[in-house]
Protein backbone atom coordinates (compact mmCIF):
# COMPACT_ATOMS: atom_id res chain seq x y z
CA UNK A 1 0.00 0.00 0.00
CA UNK A 2 2.95 2.33 0.54
CA UNK A 3 3.63 2.64 -3.18
CA UNK A 4 0.03 3.69 -3.88
CA UNK A 5 0.67 6.86 -1.85
CA UNK A 6 3.37 7.91 -4.30
CA UNK A 7 1.86 6.95 -7.65
CA UNK A 8 0.91 10.17 -9.44
CA UNK A 9 -2.76 10.55 -10.42
CA UNK A 10 -3.92 12.35 -13.55
CA UNK A 11 -7.13 13.88 -14.88
CA UNK A 12 -8.92 14.12 -18.22
CA UNK A 13 -7.35 17.54 -18.71
CA UNK A 14 -3.88 15.96 -18.46
CA UNK A 15 -4.99 13.14 -20.75
CA UNK A 16 -6.13 15.54 -23.48
CA UNK A 17 -2.61 16.91 -24.00
CA UNK A 18 -0.67 13.64 -23.93
CA UNK A 19 0.99 12.46 -27.13
CA UNK A 20 0.24 8.92 -28.28
CA UNK A 21 -2.65 6.67 -27.31
CA UNK A 22 -3.62 6.28 -23.67
CA UNK A 23 -6.43 5.24 -21.39
CA UNK A 24 -6.86 6.72 -17.93
CA UNK A 25 -8.49 4.62 -15.21
CA UNK A 26 -8.91 6.09 -11.74
CA UNK A 27 -6.16 8.58 -12.52
CA UNK A 28 -3.64 5.95 -13.60
CA UNK A 29 -2.46 6.06 -17.24
CA UNK A 30 -2.33 2.94 -19.40
CA UNK A 31 -0.28 3.15 -22.60
CA UNK A 32 -2.01 1.81 -25.69
CA UNK A 33 1.09 1.53 -27.84
CA UNK A 34 2.00 -0.02 -30.08
CA UNK A 35 -1.26 0.16 -31.98
CA UNK A 36 -3.25 -3.07 -32.23
CA UNK A 37 -1.90 -5.69 -34.63
CA UNK A 38 -3.53 -6.57 -37.93
CA UNK A 39 -5.54 -9.48 -36.52
CA UNK A 40 -6.96 -7.24 -33.80
CA UNK A 41 -7.90 -4.53 -36.31
CA UNK A 42 -9.46 -7.03 -38.70
CA UNK A 43 -11.63 -8.53 -35.92
CA UNK A 44 -12.71 -5.04 -34.75
CA UNK A 45 -13.67 -4.13 -38.31
CA UNK A 46 -15.66 -7.37 -38.72
CA UNK A 47 -17.52 -6.78 -35.46
CA UNK A 48 -18.39 -3.27 -36.61
CA UNK A 49 -19.52 -4.52 -40.01
CA UNK A 50 -21.72 -7.24 -38.49
CA UNK A 51 -23.22 -4.77 -36.01
CA UNK A 52 -23.89 -2.18 -38.70
CA UNK A 53 -25.61 -4.80 -40.84
CA UNK A 54 -27.78 -5.93 -37.93
CA UNK A 55 -28.56 -2.42 -36.71
CA UNK A 56 -29.23 -0.97 -40.17
CA UNK A 57 -32.96 -1.33 -39.55
CA UNK A 58 -32.73 0.49 -36.20
CA UNK A 59 -33.08 4.25 -36.29
CA UNK A 60 -31.49 5.15 -32.97
CA UNK A 61 -28.49 2.81 -32.83
CA UNK A 62 -24.95 3.94 -33.57
CA UNK A 63 -21.70 1.96 -33.76
CA UNK A 64 -18.41 3.62 -32.82
CA UNK A 65 -14.89 2.27 -33.25
CA UNK A 66 -12.19 3.31 -30.74
CA UNK A 67 -14.03 6.41 -29.53
CA UNK A 68 -13.03 7.79 -26.13
CA UNK A 69 -15.56 7.44 -23.32
CA UNK A 70 -15.01 10.10 -20.67
CA UNK A 71 -16.49 8.50 -17.58
CA UNK A 72 -15.39 11.14 -15.06
CA UNK A 73 -12.53 13.56 -14.47
CA UNK A 74 -10.13 10.67 -13.70
CA UNK A 75 -11.24 7.99 -16.15
CA UNK A 76 -11.19 7.82 -19.95
CA UNK A 77 -11.31 4.51 -21.80
CA UNK A 78 -11.32 3.68 -25.48
CA UNK A 79 -13.42 0.57 -26.14
CA UNK A 80 -12.65 -1.27 -29.38
CA UNK A 81 -16.30 -1.14 -30.49
CA UNK A 82 -19.25 0.55 -28.75
CA UNK A 83 -22.96 0.64 -29.48
CA UNK A 84 -25.04 3.55 -28.23
CA UNK A 85 -28.62 4.61 -28.79
CA UNK A 86 -27.46 8.22 -29.13
CA UNK A 87 -25.42 9.99 -31.76
CA UNK A 88 -22.08 11.21 -30.45
CA UNK A 89 -20.42 14.38 -31.66
CA UNK A 90 -17.09 14.34 -29.83
CA UNK A 91 -16.67 11.87 -26.94
CA UNK A 92 -18.90 9.26 -25.38
CA UNK A 93 -20.22 10.70 -22.13
CA UNK A 94 -22.89 8.15 -21.18
CA UNK A 95 -22.52 4.39 -20.77
CA UNK A 96 -22.64 2.52 -24.08
CA UNK A 97 -25.28 -0.18 -24.41
CA UNK A 98 -22.72 -2.70 -25.70
CA UNK A 99 -18.94 -2.73 -25.54
CA UNK A 100 -16.77 -5.17 -27.47
CA UNK A 101 -13.14 -5.53 -26.43
CA UNK A 102 -10.78 -7.54 -28.63
CA UNK A 103 -8.40 -9.34 -26.30
CA UNK A 104 -4.66 -9.46 -26.88
CA UNK A 105 -1.82 -10.67 -24.67
CA UNK A 106 -1.01 -7.11 -23.64
CA UNK A 107 -4.62 -6.20 -22.70
CA UNK A 108 -6.02 -9.41 -21.20
CA UNK A 109 -5.77 -8.39 -17.52
CA UNK A 110 -7.06 -4.88 -18.16
CA UNK A 111 -9.98 -6.15 -20.30
CA UNK A 112 -10.95 -9.20 -18.21
CA UNK A 113 -10.51 -7.63 -14.78
CA UNK A 114 -10.25 -3.84 -14.66
CA UNK A 115 -12.62 -2.96 -17.49
CA UNK A 116 -14.98 -5.78 -16.53
CA UNK A 117 -15.47 -4.17 -13.12
CA UNK A 118 -15.46 -0.63 -14.50
CA UNK A 119 -18.11 -1.36 -17.15
CA UNK A 120 -20.24 -3.20 -14.59
CA UNK A 121 -20.02 -0.25 -12.19
CA UNK A 122 -20.88 2.17 -15.02
CA UNK A 123 -23.87 0.02 -16.03
CA UNK A 124 -22.89 -1.00 -19.56
CA UNK A 125 -25.72 -3.38 -20.55
CA UNK A 126 -23.56 -5.88 -22.46
CA UNK A 127 -19.83 -6.53 -22.29
CA UNK A 128 -18.41 -8.79 -25.00
CA UNK A 129 -14.86 -10.16 -24.90
CA UNK A 130 -13.52 -11.37 -28.23
CA UNK A 131 -10.46 -13.67 -28.34
CA UNK A 132 -8.96 -13.71 -31.86
CA UNK A 133 -6.30 -16.31 -31.02
CA UNK A 134 -8.91 -18.71 -29.64
CA UNK A 135 -11.62 -17.66 -32.13
CA UNK A 136 -13.92 -17.44 -29.14
CA UNK A 137 -16.48 -14.96 -27.76
CA UNK A 138 -17.62 -14.46 -24.16
CA UNK A 139 -20.56 -12.15 -23.53
CA UNK A 140 -22.06 -10.80 -20.32
CA UNK A 141 -25.36 -9.05 -19.64
CA UNK A 142 -25.86 -6.68 -16.74
CA UNK A 143 -28.48 -7.80 -14.26
CA UNK A 144 -28.86 -4.94 -11.76
CA UNK A 145 -25.39 -4.99 -10.14
CA UNK A 146 -23.61 -7.96 -11.69
CA UNK A 147 -22.74 -9.41 -15.06
CA UNK A 148 -24.22 -12.77 -15.97
CA UNK A 149 -22.52 -14.78 -18.68
CA UNK A 150 -24.88 -15.21 -21.64
CA UNK A 151 -22.47 -16.63 -24.23
CA UNK A 152 -19.14 -18.47 -24.12
CA UNK A 153 -18.31 -20.36 -27.31
CA UNK A 154 -16.46 -20.55 -30.63
CA UNK A 155 -19.69 -21.18 -32.56
CA UNK A 156 -23.28 -20.09 -32.33
CA UNK A 157 -25.38 -16.96 -32.34
CA UNK A 158 -24.84 -14.08 -29.96
CA UNK A 159 -28.35 -12.74 -29.30
CA UNK A 160 -28.66 -9.19 -27.93
CA UNK A 161 -31.48 -6.66 -27.51
CA UNK A 162 -30.29 -3.08 -27.80
CA UNK A 163 -31.83 0.28 -28.72
CA UNK A 164 -35.23 -1.39 -29.21
CA UNK A 165 -33.68 -3.77 -31.74
CA UNK A 166 -32.92 -7.45 -31.66
CA UNK A 167 -29.54 -8.39 -33.13
CA UNK A 168 -28.02 -11.76 -33.85
CA UNK A 169 -24.34 -12.22 -34.61
CA UNK A 170 -22.91 -15.49 -35.84
CA UNK A 171 -19.64 -15.48 -33.89
CA UNK A 172 -17.85 -17.54 -36.54
CA UNK A 173 -18.32 -14.61 -38.94
CA UNK A 174 -16.26 -12.39 -36.63
CA UNK A 175 -13.15 -14.46 -37.40
CA UNK A 176 -13.50 -14.83 -41.18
Amino acid sequence: MLIEKYIPRYTVEDYKVWKGDWELIDGIPFAMTPSPFGKHQKVSARISQLLLNELDKCEKSNVYIELDWIINENTVVRPDVSVLCDEIEEYIKTPPKIIFEVISKSTVIKDEKIKFELYREEKVDYYVLVYPNLKKVRAFKLDKYRYNKIFDDEKGILDIDVCNCHIKINVEHIFR
